[in-house]
């Protein structure tokens, strides 16, 4: 079992800021130490469905995780990896492209879990990503129109070090961090939300039923 932590509501605002057209160069030759943003993140989804049906669907990602991704581009790397182009993010007059990959390891005593992985041939232009989740599948009883329900409950762990360049450097440090962090917060929020609504809408399509509408918000800490 996944250990339980206690995690607040997100208040977050769902919009994420106007970015400039153009990238300063981050300063990463050594004498610009990165500024570190981290974040702890939980949340679930209901699928109306036995585990075992709900596991058949994840264990085979080759055939839903690109699709469920879009309009994120995902490059396959080798049988369970993927290379995935996030989008544009920033403030202050700087903004990333974040690529990261991801690997989609099997099931261990009912748990998956999901580590960031190097792409080949693959440098990321000023930045650093640490990404570890966790997907543990929970019996959630049934209901007399919708059947058995199974929880999909993920807990994430993500830790982004970026090189600012030095006009960003001579920002408050306080202010830098502060942005970051929400920032940070905003992009796993839209990511986490978009990416949980075409899982449970692809997996109920490919039983042929019906995707009800759930009252579950993210959380991080």
């Amino acid at each position: 079992m996944l250990s339980r932590r206690e995690y607040q509501y997100l208040e977050a605002s769902e919009a994420v800021w106007d970015l400039e057209p153009t990238m300063p160069e981050a300063d990463n030759s050594g004498s610009n130490s990165p500024s570190r943003f981290y974040g702890q993140f939980a949340d679930c989804m209901e699928m109306y469905a036995d585990a075992q049906t709900v596991a058949s669907y994840l264990d085979a990602h080759q055939d839903w995780f690109g699709r469920c991704a879009q309009p994120m581009s995902v490059e396959p790397i080798g049988k369970n990896g993927y290379a995935l182009t996030i989008g544009r993010f920033g403030s202050f007059g700087y903004d990333v492209e974040p690529k990261i990959g991801l690997e989609l390891l099997p099931p261990e005593q009912g748990v998956y879990r999901i580590n960031s992985i190097p792409i080949p041939d693959y440098v990321a232009p000023g930045y650093e990503v640490d990404f570890n989740s966790a997907m543990e599948l929970v019996s959630a009883g049934s209901e007399q129109n919708s059947g058995e329900i199974t929880r999909v409950e993920w807990q994430l762990d993500l830790t982004v070090y970026i090189y600012f360049p030095k006009f960003i450097q001579r920002l408050p440090k306080s202010m830098v961090q502060t942005t970051g962090d929400r920032l940070l917060n905003q992009i796993v929020r839209q990511v986490s939300r978009r990416l949980t609504h075409k899982v449970q809408e692809d997996f109920h399509k490919s039983l042929g039923l019906p995707l009800l509408k759930s009252k579950k918000r993210m959380r991080d800490g």
